[in-house]
């Protein structure tokens, strides 16, 4: 039987927060090669959207996601129609206030379009009175799969290297 190989869609803060907090690539190279490796062979991709994220602020970490040629997926007709199954069942997954979690509805739509599984640091909300929902939540009212960037790690058996430079 051929079964074939899970695709992922990365959250911005999948990158944001291990490049800022727990995989910065002075001390965690294999990281970020590893990820480069998993985008040359079709295995994750980002949302146009999530790029632009990132992207807009020139740092570090945004010359690398411009260098590491990851795959962007654009939006599509497909994509369109999902995002707006989304905001119509789940208004409250964007904070257009304060201009926060934009891209957190084309996470999920891309990640319909291409039957991918959402790779994200967010946690679901089990609050009754939050006024916020998070994506966990919406993919599973949506269903689709949601896991966290060390979930991934186990789930594709990803193994760092330490040494002393």
């Amino acid at each position: 039987m051929i079964t074939m190989a899970r695709i992922y869609c990365l959250d911005a803060n999948v990158l944001i927060q291990a490049w800022q907090k727990y995989y910065n690539p002075k001390f965690c190279p294999d990281y970020w090669e590893i990820l480069i490796e998993l985008g040359k062979h079709g295995r994750i991709f980002i949302p146009e959207l999530v790029f632009e994220e990132i992207v807009r602020t020139e740092d570090d970490l945004s010359k690398w996601l411009k260098a590491s040629n990851i795959p962007i997926a654009k939006i599509s007709e497909q994509v369109t129609k999902h995002i707006r199954m989304i905001l119509e069942d789940y208004p409250l997954l964007v904070d257009n206030t304060k201009a926060r979690s934009l891209a957190d509805p084309w996470v999920i739509a891309h990640s319909l379009s291409q039957n991918a599984t959402v790779v994200t640091k967010e946690e679901k909300v089990t609050a009754i009175n939050s006024k916020r929902i998070k994506i966990p939540n919406v993919c599973d009212g949506m269903g689709v799969r949601c896991i966290n960037d060390f979930q991934l790690i186990d789930e594709l058996n990803i193994n760092f290297k330490c040494s002393i430079a």
